[in-house]
């Protein structure tokens, strides 16, 4: 791959320098030359297949870029999608028991959780920075207050998060790091967005989120997508475990900025409920869990189906919880863990590969 040339269009976008590994770029071209192998590009599933008897898929429905239906039988599925979309083709496929918050019963759609991202924004007289030129791996990490490495007595709270400050990003308007009282739009706008660009910084946290029985996804009773399958509904907000632990970290991060020595600190908390229009990360997890048994999970540890042996669920879904690390490593494992597991066990006695 080539030397990264940081270029600040780095985490919302492809990389035109090939600088950036991606599927497109160190995976897919290396199967395409494969003869057992065909992309279907433009096209979507929209539902996974089952036999009368509901315990074996047969394939998947797939539409293609003309609106035409396609049918591809399958031996094995797997499903490895982005988490949200995992979770709702087993909803509209009728694969598992929908999750009821009310009483408890059920697993899919359970354990929905997000990640608490506060800031502090840092404004500055004597340091001039470069937002536009960045990249993540330029990132400094501070993770004393992450999981279990400090003590929680008495704070109310479990888990954490880490602290960070990095810039991946100084697209304007994108990159808005404006003192208190600045106007929204306007010439006073401008005029202050001119002024702090260049002497502004934001040190952020990635907090972890706890599962709990309010929080969780479902399908909508109204509203149908082009497809006419219900949409996915989330419900979900911030309990007290996650504002006690913003708290207590934006705390800490007030502390490290006030040591550079600004100018001015502007705090930028979440909550105290969630709103889901401001962008804080990708970082979904839940709804298609793991764990040891049936009554509790969606896919064992080998992310298989419980009810359909040869259905394996891949991704963030499989997440019981979000720690304050983000996931990515995690789904990586996981996805090279269930690889082997089908190549070294299931193709070699198809079945369920744990106990029920």
């Amino acid at each position: 791959m080539a030397p990264c040339t940081y270029c600040g269009f780095c985490e919302k976008f492809g990389c035109g320098n090939y600088s950036k590994a991606s599927a497109q770029t160190t995976i897919l071209p290396v199967l395409m030359q494969k003869k057992s192998f065909t992309l279907r590009t433009e096209s979507e599933v929209t539902k996974i297949n089952v036999d009368a008897s509901g315990k074996r898929a047969t394939g998947v429905t797939y539409v293609d870029a003309h609106g035409e239906e396609f049918e591809q039988p399958a031996e094995l599925v797997v499903v490895c999608a982005y988490i949200t979309h995992n979770v709702h083709l087993l909803m509209t496929s009728g694969i598992g028991t929908m999750y009821d918050p009310a009483t408890g019963q059920g697993t899919l759609g359970k354990n929905y959780c997000y990640q608490l991202t506060p800031s502090v924004n840092i404004f500055f007289d004597d340091k001039l920075l470069n937002p536009f030129v960045g990249a993540g791996a330029l990132g400094m990490v501070v993770d004393d207050w992450n999981g279990d490495n400090f003590d929680h007595t008495g704070l109310g709270f479990i888990h954490g998060g880490y602290i960070a400050a990095y810039m991946t990003t100084g697209r304007p308007i994108e990159t808005e790091l404006l003192p208190e009282g600045t106007p929204k739009w306007g010439a006073k706008w401008k005029k202050a967005f001119v002024e702090n660009y260049l002497t502004s910084m934001s040190v952020s946290l990635m907090g972890a989120v706890m599962p709990n029985k309010a929080n969780y996804l479902d399908l909508d009773p109204t509203y149908r997508d082009v497809y006419g399958r219900p949409l996915m509904r989330m419900t979900y907000d911030f309990k007290q475990n996650e504002l006690k632990m913003q708290d207590f970290t934006v705390g800490k991060m007030v502390e490290i900025a006030q040591a550079m020595k600004p100018r001015e600190i502007k705090k930028s908390l979440r909550g105290p409920h969630y709103d889901i229009d401001p962008y804080q990360s990708t970082h979904n997890t839940g709804g298609a869990i793991m764990g040891v048994n049936p009554r509790e999970s969606v896919v064992n540890r080998y992310l298989q189906h419980w009810d359909v042996p040869n259905l394996f669920v891949v991704g963030a879904s499989a997440f019981a919880h979000n720690s304050g690390y983000n996931p990515t490593g995690t789904v990586s494992a996981l996805a090279l863990w269930s690889a082997q597991a089908i190549r070294d066990q299931y193709l070699k006695h198809p079945g369920p590969l744990v106990s029920a």
